[in-house]
């Protein structure tokens, strides 16, 4: 168990270290060490997790953090217990490198946020993010699988399971890009459909 811990520990440090952008950017990371590099859960499962995630209140990225440290821990056999030791372990590694970067940033803004080169560096960063929130949801869209040097791509069939998950998804969509609706009310509409159609 201990060692398992330590990894959980390590990953989700490594994950908040390397993370620009934010929780969405944060999910292709979560996504690529926990289901594809460790297979420590299923993409399924990951899909479910960043659901949940994403309709309790707080950042999406820590909310995966905490939901994926108490799987691992229940997945492999530790119980309810070593559950809540892992995702509280996951979360607090995962928002740990913040405070550290948080305090350097202090540290050198006021001595650097006027410098030409700061600003080229943190213009050049924002097409990284745009790209990592867009990774995230490929993931939860597509499986892509390898065969030598072939991908393997194929929808993710139970996030799309059928024409009524679709029209939530195209209505959700619309409501957001339109901004008739807030968030809050589109994620909360969109779980009381699925709710009462599933």
């Amino acid at each position: 168990m201990t060692t398992l811990l330590l990894q959980l520990f390590t990953t989700f440090f490594f994950i908040g270290l390397f993370n620009f952008g934010g929780g969405g950017a944060m999910l292709s990371l979560i996504q690529g060490q926990v289901v594809t590099v460790k297979g420590w859960i299923s993409q399924e499962m990951f899909t479910d997790i960043v659901a949940i995630s994403q309709s309790t209140p707080g950042p999406i990225g820590i909310n995966c953090a905490t939901y994926v440290g108490y799987e691992v821990m229940q997945g492999a056999g530790f119980g309810p217990w070593a559950g809540m030791l892992g995702s509280t372990l996951a979360t607090f590694a995962v928002v740990l490198p913040s405070f550290f970067v948080f305090f350097l940033i202090i540290k050198v803004f006021n001595k650097f946020h006027e410098s030409r080169t700061f600003e080229d560096a943190m213009r050049a960063l924002r097409p990284a993010v745009a790209g990592l929130i867009g990774a995230a949801a490929l993931v939860l869209i597509f499986r892509v699988s390898w065969s030598g040097t072939t991908p393997d791509v194929r929808l993710l069939a139970e996030n799309f399971p059928d024409w009524k998950a679709w029209a939530i998804f195209a209505a959700a969509f619309a409501l957001g890009i339109s901004k008739k609706a807030g968030p809050i009310a589109i994620i909360l509409g969109a779980g009381v459909l699925g709710l009462l159609i599933y």
